[in-house]
C-alpha cells in the first residue's frame, strides 16, 4: 500500500470543505486544507453572513418609520455606512479566525496558500511545495462573473459591495436573481437611489410567479426602479461618454471608493482598477442613457476550476466549468471528489456542508452516503422576505391535477398604521395524495416560516395535516392552517 502525507487534502476552506476537514480528522484520518484567500469562504467572508448584516443593518428606517406610525417619538437620521462598515469587517475577521480554531482544534494541518491538483494524488502549493493525499476533495465554491460586454470591468460584482468604503448615491444593478434582489433593498433601504436592469418578463426566474409578483411589487413601492426586459448596451466611464458626462437623476455624483484587498486571490474576483470605482456611462437596449455612481452586475456565478489542474489530472468537467460528480461526490478519478458550488448541483452552504458530511460517511466511515438534494428550503433576504420550498405552481401542475391554496393580505401590524404592506401564503397540494408539493411564502422573516415548513413537506405531510394542526392566533402564519377552500385547480 502506497505511503502518502495526508489521508485527505482538501482544496478550499468554505463551510463544505471544512466541515469536511474537521469530520474526516475525528475520525483519526490526517488531513490538510488549502485555502488562498480566507477560511470561511464565500459564505462567511463576502456572502450569506456580510449581506445578512447588511439586511439587518437596512431594516432601521423602516422601523422607526413603523415606530412613529404607533406612537412612538422617534427620529431616523441618514446611515452612516462608515460606523457599520468597519465593525462588519471586524465580524468577518473574527469568524475566520473561529473557522481556524475549529481546523486547529480537530488537528487538520492548514495551508494558506492556492493549491493546484498534479495528479490523483498530488497537489502542489504555491511556493512549488508537493504534497500527496490517499483522497483529495475540491470544495473550491464559485465567483460572481461579468458578461461580454466592452467596459464591464467597470462594474462591480458582489464580493466588491462589502469592500465599499462610502456608500454610492446611484447604482444600476444588472440581473434579475436572489442577489441582484436582495443587494437592491439593501442599498435602496441604505438611502440609495437603486435601478434594476433585468432580461426576463419577471424577477427571480425559477421561483413560483405569484410570489415573485407580489415581491416586484413591493420592492417597486419601496422605490426600487426596476425595468424588465431590459440589459446594459453600452457602458464606459462617464468622462468618456459619447456626448459628455450625463447626471444621475439629481446630481452627478461620485461614488465611494471600493477598498483593495491585502491579497487578491483566485477566488474574489474583486475590483483593484480605481477608474472602476468613478461614475457609469450607460446606455440601455431601451435607448435610455443615464450615468451611475456604480454598476453593480448580479449577472450569475461560475464554478472556480480554472487553473486547477482538473483536467490534467483527467477529471471530467461540464460545459459550465463545474466538476462532475456522481451521487457520492466523487470524479471520474476515484481519489478525486467535489462538493459545493463548485459542483452542478444546488448552490447553497448547507448544502455543501450536507455533501461534505456525506462525504466523510461515505469514504472515512465506510457507510456510503448519497446526497439528498429534494425538497431544500430556500429564503431570498429581501424586503420582505420570500421563503419557497418544493415545487412551485407551474412546475407542480405540469406533473398532475393540483390544488392551490393562496391568499394574500395585508397583516395586523400594517392594517393597524395604515401601511400598503402585504404577504403572501401559497400551498400546492396534489389531488391524487393530498401532500402538500410545495410552500411560498412573502413576509417578514419569510425565511424562518419557510424553514419550519420545510420539516413537515419533507415528511410527506397532507393538505389536512396543516388542516388538523391548531393555528397560533394572532400571526401571519396561521393562514397557512386556516385556508380551507382552494383559490383554483389546475
Amino acid at each position: 500500500m502506497a505511503d502518502y502525507d495526508f489521508d485527505l487534502f482538501v482544496i478550499g476552506g468554505g463551510s463544505g470543505g471544512v466541515r469536511a476537514a474537521r469530520m474526516a480528522a475525528q475520525t483519526g484520518a490526517t488531513v490538510a486544507l488549502a485555502e488562498e484567500s480566507r477560511l470561511g469562504g464565500t459564505c462567511v467572508i463576502r456572502g450569506c453572513v456580510p449581506k445578512k448584516l447588511m439586511v439587518f443593518a437596512s431594516k432601521g428606517a423602516a422601523a422607526v418609520a413603523d415606530a412613529r406610525k404607533f406612537g412612538w417619538d422617534a427620529q431616523c437620521g441618514a446611515f452612516d455606512w462608515q460606523q457599520f462598515h468597519p465593525k462588519l469587517m471586524a465580524e468577518l475577521e473574527r469568524l475566520e479566525g473561529v473557522y481556524r480554531k475549529l481546523l486547529d482544534g480537530s488537528g487538520v494541518k492548514i495551508f494558506d496558500s492556492r493549491a493546484t491538483i498534479v495528479d490523483p494524488h498530488t497537489v502542489k502549493l504555491a511556493n512549488n511545495q508537493t504534497v500527496s493525499a490517499k483522497h483529495i476533495l475540491v470544495a473550491v465554491g464559485g465567483h460572481p462573473v461579468r458578461p461580454p460586454l466592452e467596459n464591464a470591468e467597470l462594474g462591480l460584482v458582489s464580493n466588491d459591495l462589502f469592500l465599499m468604503e462610502e456608500l454610492p448615491k446611484s447604482v444600476l444593478i444588472v440581473g434579475g436573481g436572489y442577489i441582484a434582489c436582495e443587494f437592491a433593498c439593501i442599498l435602496r433601504n441604505f438611502g440609495v437611489d437603486v435601478t434594476m436592469y433585468a432580461r426576463g418578463a419577471q424577477i427571480l426566474k425559477g421561483f413560483d410567479d405569484e410570489a415573485r409578483g407580489l415581491l416586484s411589487e413591493s420592492m417597486r413601492q419601496c422605490g426600487v426602479d426596476i425595468h424588465m426586459g431590459t440589459s446594459i448596451q453600452e457602458m464606459c466611464g462617464a468622462a468618456d461618454a459619447p456626448s459628455g458626462p450625463r447626471p444621475t437623476g439629481s446630481d452627478a455624483t461620485m461614488g465611494g471608493p471600493v477598498g483593495e484587498r491585502e491579497s487578491l486571490s483566485h477566488n474574489d474576483k474583486s475590483i483593484t482598477d480605481p477608474k472602476a470605482a468613478g461614475p457609469v456611462w450607460t446606455k440601455a437596449t431601451t435607448g435610455v442613457e443615464k450615468v451611475f455612481d456604480h454598476v453593480i452586475f448580479a449577472t450569475g456565478r461560475a464554478p472556480s476550476t480554472d487553473g486547477l489542474g482538473l483536467k490534467e489530472a483527467g477529471v471530467t468537467l461540464e460545459r459550465s466549468g463545474a466538476i462532475a460528480v456522481d451521487e457520492y461526490s466523487q470524479t471520474n478519478v476515484p481519489s478525486i471528489y467535489a462538493i459545493g458550488d463548485v459542483t452542478d448541483r444546488v448552490p447553497l452552504t448547507p448544502v455543501a456542508i450536507r455533501e461534505g458530511m456525506a462525504f466523510v460517511e461515505t469514504v472515512f466511515k465506510g457507510n456510503p452516503t448519497p446526497v439528498d438534494h429534494d425538497l431544500i428550503a430556500s429564503a431570498v433576504f429581501t424586503q420582505p422576505e420570500l421563503g419557497s420550498v418544493g415545487l412551485t405552481e407551474d412546475d407542480a401542475a405540469r406533473n398532475g391535477p393540483i390544488e392551490v391554496y393562496s391568499t394574500s393580505f395585508r397583516p395586523m401590524n400594517q392594517a393597524f398604521i395604515d401601511g400598503t404592506a402585504r404577504v403572501l401564503m401559497k400551498l400546492i397540494v396534489c389531488v391524487d395524495t393530498r401532500r402538500v408539493l410545495g410552500c411560498h411564502i412573502v413576509a417578514p422573516d419569510a425565511g424562518e416560516l419557510i424553514q419550519m415548513i420545510g420539516v413537515a413537506i419533507k415528511m410527506g405531510a397532507t393538505k389536512e395535516d396543516f388542516d388538523r394542526t391548531c393555528a397560533v392566533h394572532p400571526t401571519i402564519s396561521e393562514e397557512l392552517m386556516t385556508m380551507r377552500e382552494p383559490s383554483r385547480r389546475t
